[in-house]
């Protein structure tokens, strides 16, 4: 789980911004917010200035999170008060497909199995 967490991260661009939920549904982990906190402590060398709490609020307290604005506004990105403008600098992550496979089993040219009654 939290290396699928770290390859999302990875691809947040400077200057861009994504929020918790949004890296863990782009990881493949939909309402995994709190795993994408654990996977940034445990983790050294990601862009972890890039990840904000929904709606573009910096979660972290004291010097962290002015750290974190420092580093956001020295990439070029700009804030609303104490929030980022989403609108200008969220990251949109490419859509998954939930499944790659075929629905049915003749698009994959197996039969359809019958299901067993019980």
């Amino acid at each position: 789980m939290f290396v699928k967490i770290r390859e999302a991260i990875l691809k947040i661009p400077r200057g861009k911004v994504a929020t918790y939920g949004a890296v863990a549904r782009a990881a493949g982990f939909p309402g995994a917010a709190r795993q994408v906190v654990w996977a940034l402590r445990q983790s050294h060398g990601l862009p972890w200035h890039r990840v904000l709490a929904a709606g573009g609020r910096i979660a972290l307290p004291g010097e962290a999170g002015f750290e974190q604005r420092l580093r956001l506004e020295a990439e070029g990105v700009q804030f609303n008060g104490s929030r980022v403008r989403m609108a200008e600098h969220e990251f949109r992550f490419a859509l998954r497909r939930r499944n790659d496979r075929p629905r049915s089993g003749a698009k994959s040219g197996r039969k359809p199995q019958k299901r067993k009654r019980k």
